[in-house]
């Protein structure tokens, strides 16, 4: 009976987790000229989350992550930029990381290689709040470029 208490605890806990979702993502395009355009990744965090910046660390978060499918269809202008995180320290990792609570937003030029692609990125990204950690997660956002 205990195993099948714990079990169903474990279940219900797997459960709850599975379906958090307190960080949402959107992406617009911006037209600079008829063949270079900036896209615009924003994520929307619930109050009590963050959500972790591009910067590398050894202390055990993923960084958020951009990867561009379809690079025939345009090329990346430099590297995808990032509004202001700022370092926090946070329990779950006993460290202080650049995170981002509420907004983060995230810039990528590009220069169109076909006419008004659909740009496909994958964002890889990880969330905590105080008490835990859910599992990184990657998400498919799709830009219209026209």
């Amino acid at each position: 009976m205990k195993k099948l208490i714990l079990s169903f605890l474990l279940f219900s806990v797997f459960m709850l987790q599975a379906q958090q979702n307190p960080v949402s993502w959107f992406a617009t395009y911006k037209k600079i000229s008829a063949s270079e355009g900036e896209i615009t990744i924003t994520a929307a965090i619930e109050k009590g989350w963050h959500t972790y910046s591009q910067r590398p660390t050894d202390a055990g978060p993923i960084p958020t992550s951009f990867k561009y499918n379809d690079l025939k269809q345009f090329t990346l202008i430099g590297k995808t930029e990032e509004s202001d995180a700022h370092e926090e320290f946070v329990k779950a990792f006993d460290a202080k990381i650049f995170v981002f609570n509420g907004k983060a937003t995230f810039t990528q030029k590009v220069k169109l290689l076909a006419k008004n692609p659909i740009i496909k990125i994958n964002v890889e990204y990880m969330c905590c709040n105080d008490n835990m950690c859910l599992p990184p997660k990657t998400v498919e956002l799709n830009v219209k470029t026209e």
